[in-house]
């Protein structure tokens, strides 16, 4: 007879660079190999509770499987973080909330399960995210709209998933911005300093400009 509590007892991440794993009463240590760790498949553990943040470090997972398990809670905010995931799967599980436009930024996303879950809202929308058009993924999240689902999200829900879309790329565009006004500043003021220092020069300019 197998032992329950080894299902519920699944991972413990501490902090940054140390993740340990009790196996049938044995604790091992990832300290120094979490950040090799490629695929985590943890399905079918009866595993409880809310899906750790901490999981967001294991910056070079291609793959990671959390269903059959019995977690709650949301979707971390920033998966997005994961920039080398291309398979995620977290169906059959007892998650909520919405579904975080970070996971738009998953550019090498190509397979995502996220169906018998309680998720609600508008389905974000925005780069990889619309490649991925089966309805299946998100099926049996009754509360969910927008598409590839049939169910039209309310106006309200379309303005504040396309608002959380634009705050997502706000970032980028503000430093865009930053750019352009230190490089023109720069090379402004890099003319004016070698008119003001070379005294030829300035004349030249003078001259010139009557």
């Amino acid at each position: 007879m197998k032992d329950d509590s080894y299902y519920g007892s699944y991972m413990n991440v501490l902090d940054y660079g140390s993740m340990m794993q009790v196996l049938k009463g044995v604790a091992l240590d990832y300290r120094e190999t979490l950040k090799f760790v490629i695929n985590m498949d943890q399905s079918s553990n009866k595993l409880v509770g809310e899906i750790p943040e901490a999981l967001i470090v294991l910056e070079a997972l291609m793959g990671l499987n959390l269903s059959h398990n019995h977690f709650s809670g949301s979707i971390p905010k920033n998966i997005g973080n994961l920039k080398s995931l291309n398979s995620l799967d977290l169906s059959t599980n007892e998650l909520t909330g919405t579904i975080p436009q970070s996971m738009a930024a998953l550019n090498f996303l190509s397979y995502l399960n996220l169906s018998h879950n309680n998720f609600s809202g508008q389905i974000p929308i925005g780069n990889q995210l619309q490649t991925l058009s089966d309805p299946s993924i998100y099926a049996d999240n009754i509360y969910l709209c927008g598409a590839p689902l049939p169910t039209k999200c309310s106006p309200h829900e379309n303005k504040t998933s396309k608002k959380k879309y634009e705050n997502a790329n706000e970032p980028k565009n503000v430093w865009f911005y930053v750019d352009i006004t230190c490089g023109f500043t720069t090379g402004f003021w890099g003319i004016i300093g070698v008119l003001l220092w070379k005294k030829q020069w300035r004349d030249k300019v003078s001259c010139f400009v009557r």
